[in-house]
């Protein structure tokens, strides 16, 4: 089995836009790589601060979004008229990894399932992360004008599980963007 193909598949995710962003006027959104390396460092960090295997969650957030690649990146708009987007995500998933040796597949399978089934406490911090990012690029964009993000940044408050998910969240909503740098410049 040669990965190539795969590792270049996956190339589409650095430049694929997420697509909900579109519906809020920004011309140019982040890709969805971009989404994926910050909530796999989200998870790892939550999973941790939940007595958690950060590993895993890291994992779980890693491949979360691989289905992307072939099928984009389905807002919810969109999703109103995909009879079954959740089939469609595995049915790619499995494509993509359906030449993969048994042993890696397995892990990759079993690591999608987890994550769908939401029922570990690794995979609640990976689904944490992938909202929270979410949270973080809004408030972002609303930090540069973007008004209509303001809504996401809320509804994202509301589905968060884990306690340390909602801390950082509520930190995030009482800080700028711009605070970081400022500080490290003794702004």
């Amino acid at each position: 089995m040669s990965f190539s193909n795969f590792f270049h598949e996956l190339s589409v995710l650095k430049i694929l836009p997420r697509s909900g962003s579109f519906t809020a006027g920004i011309k140019n959104p982040d890709s969805i790589g971009e989404h994926v390396f910050r909530a796999t460092q989200m998870a790892f960090i939550l999973a941790e601060l939940e007595n958690g295997n950060g590993e895993h969650s890291a994992f779980l957030t890693s491949i979360h979004d691989n289905a992307e690649s072939r099928i984009g990146d389905l807002n919810k708009i969109q999703t109103l008229y995909i009879s079954n987007k959740k089939a469609a995500e595995k049915n790619a998933f499995l494509d993509q990894i359906q030449k993969f040796p048994k042993k890696i597949k397995k892990k990759y399978i079993d690591a999608f399932e987890e994550f769908e089934k939401n029922e570990t406490l690794e995979a609640k911090c990976s689904r944490d992360a992938d909202l929270l990012e979410c949270a973080f690029q809004a408030k972002e964009f609303l930090e540069q004008g973007y008004s209509l993000k303001k809504h996401w940044i809320e509804n994202v408050g509301n589905a968060l599980q884990t306690q340390s998910a909602k801390t950082i969240f509520n930190d995030m909503k009482n800080s700028s963007c711009h605070e970081w740098w400022e500080k490290v410049r003794g702004v």
